[in-house]
């Protein structure tokens, strides 16, 4: 795998309760890539918010610390919207690798969110592999990207 993201950097990754599995499942798979990585929680499956969450992972991908983020919650939308919210932040709700290929090819995305209750443990791991490895194409997309912040 190739990363496009600098791999000098940690992985910001954080969950709500209904995501404290998978993102489990994540942290081993960036751990076999060798990719340093910063859990934000949740760290188990007691009920918590999933802003509580979002907001760090989206904060620390907006400071520049980070590479890039990874959110999941059980639909992935609580998450992407909150993570949103933050300057310099485009979150992706993804389902599958076609569309986290699209994210970052086409909206520059530098936030993973995926729906935990929604989709298979492996269909999380390529689109992980997706998101990291595919290069935003710049262009026209680069002029859209450009609109998000004010219109």
């Amino acid at each position: 795998m190739e990363t496009i993201f600098d791999t000098q950097k940690p992985v910001a990754i954080g969950s709500d309760h209904a995501g404290f599995e998978y993102k489990q499942y994540v942290i081993s798979f960036l751990e076999g890539k060798g990719l340093a990585f910063k859990d934000f929680g949740a760290h188990s499956s007691d009920s918590v918010d999933y802003p509580d969450f979002a907001h760090p992972v989206a904060a620390a991908v907006e400071s520049g610390e980070y590479a890039f983020g990874i959110l999941l919650c059980g639909s992935g939308n609580g998450v992407a919207i909150t993570a949103n919210k933050h300057q310099g932040v485009r979150a992706a709700l993804c389902w599958d690798k076609e569309i986290a290929e699209l994210a970052r090819k086409h909206n520059n995305a530098n936030v993973l969110c995926i729906p935990a209750r929604f989709i298979p443990e492996d269909v999380a791991e390529v689109m992980v592999e997706a998101f990291i490895s595919t290069a935003f194409e710049g262009g026209r997309h680069a002029n859209r990207v450009d609109k998000i912040c004010c219109g």
